[in-house]
């Protein structure tokens, strides 16, 4: 007897809903534009970096996409003043990955 069959003992009247909540949803949950997303590059103190700027949605989705950015590229960097940070030159990725979710990128200097 499993967790199901025991909830539905104690519960006879309750009706579940059998949709699941995956992870992999995060893509559907943030709000696309109709203006292109910037994907810049610079050189801070002699270093690399990649910014993206230009999202007008919500800050907590710009923070999400942020974070998986730098999950799926395994660098560091923040998110400060409405735009996000990644250390290094990965501009090319980071066009890939968000025309994937099917944002409007376009690629600033260089």
């Amino acid at each position: 007897m499993d967790l199901q069959d025991q909830l539905k003992k104690l519960f006879p009247d309750h009706v579940s809903d059998n949709s699941t909540d995956d992870s992999k949803t995060v893509e559907n949950d943030i709000w696309l534009q109709d203006e292109p997303i910037l994907c810049k590059y610079e050189k801070r103190k002699g270093k690399p970096i990649t910014i993206i700027e230009g999202y007008t949605g919500a800050t907590n989705d710009f923070k999400k996409l942020a974070k998986e950015l730098k999950t799926k590229l395994s660098v560091g960097g923040s998110f400060k003043d409405d735009k996000i940070i990644i250390q290094g030159d990965y501009r090319d990725k980071i066009m890939t990955i968000l025309k994937e979710k099917g944002f409007n990128v376009k690629r600033v200097g260089g």
